[in-house]
């Protein structure tokens, strides 16, 4: 199958299917949702949204943060993976986010990323998510799934979302960032696909070698 058939097949089947997907982050502002993502680094979104309540109330502005002990965020996150790090992140980000930029959070990755806490991915998750920009963030499940069905055969992340931002037209990347990740935490899972439950498996690369493989 051709890479021009696999996606036209892919974005088909999502708009019709996913029209709507959104992040799984709780949020209510731009600040917090920054929040959201830094702590949601090599941990789930449920567990995430299970503090992020309590953080939003404590820190409703870049300020009130900023001036926050290190201690003080800690005790807030210390469930969460890497709470040393990201506490210190945070305070920072607050900060650098008032210094640099007057509280306000930047709408594009390359200005997003000189904020402690904010790497390239991050960056382009809020620059989509917030600001519609049209770009695509690479996370695990995103960098997995766009490998199995034969969307990149990138192995770092910078040339998956090479290839994804070249064949996904620039007002759909922010929705395919989503339909990617949703789909690889719920159908094309690491270590049990749900290949017989897959709305997308006839564009799917990986799951036709597996069939030749049967047969």
């Amino acid at each position: 199958m051709e890479t021009s058939e696999r996606i036209a097949g892919l974005i088909g089947w999502f708009s019709r299917n996913m029209p709507t997907a959104q992040t799984e982050l709780d949020y209510d502002t731009p600040f917090h949702l920054l929040i959201a993502v830094i702590l949601s680094a090599q941990c789930t979104d449920r567990r995430v949204n299970m503090h992020t309540p309590l953080i939003f109330k404590r820190f409703p502005t870049p300020e009130s943060l900023a001036e926050a002990s290190f201690d003080e965020v800690f005790s807030l996150i210390k469930s969460i993976t890497f709470p040393n790090n990201k506490a210190k992140n945070l305070i920072g980000m607050a900060q650098k986010l008032l210094e640099e930029f007057g509280g306000i959070v930047p709408d594009e990755p390359d200005e997003l990323v000189k904020l402690p806490g904010v790497g390239r991915k991050t960056a382009n998750v809020i620059a989509s998510v917030i600001y519609d920009k049209q770009v695509i963030a690479v996370d695990t499940h995103v960098f997995r799934v766009s490998r199995r069905i034969g969307l990149s055969d990138g192995n770092t992340v910078e040339k998956v979302e090479k290839d994804l931002t070249e064949l996904i037209p620039g007002e759909l990347r922010p929705l395919a960032h989503h339909w990617l990740i949703l789909h690889g935490r719920y159908v094309c899972t690491a270590r049990k696909p749900k290949c017989a439950d897959c709305g997308i498996s006839e564009w799917c690369r990986e799951y036709a070698l597996n069939n030749l493989k049967l047969h």
